[in-house]
């Protein structure tokens, strides 16, 4: 295994997000994670390399929410600017916006919300973009079966204080790798289960993880494909947030590891385009 030192954070005070399984994270994880970065980055692409990547992610996390768009038909639509009728793309167009968002962005609260505002333009009334709801929410999946029983709506302000007093404190810490990647899938499942908004969630929690790794990897964090690892493995992405209770409280980070190891575990393949 690498010997890269795991930090203590012994003066770091985190509230929500723990390091409690990153000893396990680390020893489960791939040899040598930044040779495999490396190699995203002399990755030649066909367009511009960022707008490439971040039509990748942008369609696979609309496919996650039953979006019916392909990446063929994105791709022209994007690159060769094929058109198609607009209710097929302005969904992916808005999401794929808030990707670009991103780059010109610090990772805060008011920017997520703002991030959301744009990918939910076509998706929820503008009296609901980027705002926290206050009413009881729940997931159901394709079978028509609770995944989960979001953060009840008094407590979601508290929650959120919590969650970006951790981000914003391990944005300020230097990390290793395994670290970075640990905590950015830590981020999302604690910001998918928090379930904040009336819809666009999940493809927030996403955006909410990539904007992590570019924040701390750099902007060719761009190409790690999480989204569309999340797709081909649908299945085990809501297996492993059912994994921790269906009930928002208690919720057990216990069960953390599976979810954790799947955006980090990918890189061992490299996804094909």
């Amino acid at each position: 295994m690498t010997s890269f030192k795991v930090c203590t954070f012994a003066n770091m005070k985190l509230q929500i997000v723990s390091n409690h399984l990153l000893d396990d994270f680390t020893a489960s994880s791939p040899e040598e994670i930044l040779p495999l970065l490396k190699q995203m980055e002399l990755e030649k692409t066909p367009v511009d390399y960022f707008a490439f990547y971040n039509s990748i992610s942008t369609v696979y996390s609309s496919k996650i929410e039953g979006e019916n768009i392909d990446y063929d038909s994105y791709f022209k639509h994007r690159f060769l600017n094929v058109e198609y009728q607009p209710d097929y793309t302005k969904k992916a167009d808005d999401l794929y916006l808030a990707y670009e968002y991103i780059f010109q962005h610090q990772l805060t609260f008011q920017h997520v919300k703002t991030a959301h505002s744009i990918l939910s333009a076509n998706l929820l009334p503008r009296s609901q973009q980027g705002k926290i709801r206050n009413n009881p929410m729940f997931v159901i999946n394709n079978e028509s079966r609770i995944e989960y029983v979001a953060a009840e709506s008094h407590i979601i302000d508290p929650e959120l204080a919590r969650l970006f007093a951790d981000i914003e404190l391990l944005l300020n810490q230097p990390l290793n790798e395994y670290e970075t990647f640990y905590y950015a899938s830590y981020i999302h499942l604690v910001f998918v289960k928090i379930h904040l908004f009336q819809d666009g969630n999940g493809r927030t929690a996403r955006l909410l993880e990539k904007w992590f790794l570019i924040s701390k990897l750099g902007i060719n964090a761009t190409a790690i494909q999480l989204e569309k690892n999340y797709f081909e493995h649908l299945q085990e992405y809501y297996k492993n947030i059912r994994l921790l209770g269906l009930e928002y409280p208690p919720l057990d980070y216990n069960k953390a590891l599976p979810f954790l190891q799947m955006t980090i575990k990918s890189l061992i393949s490299k996804p094909e385009s």
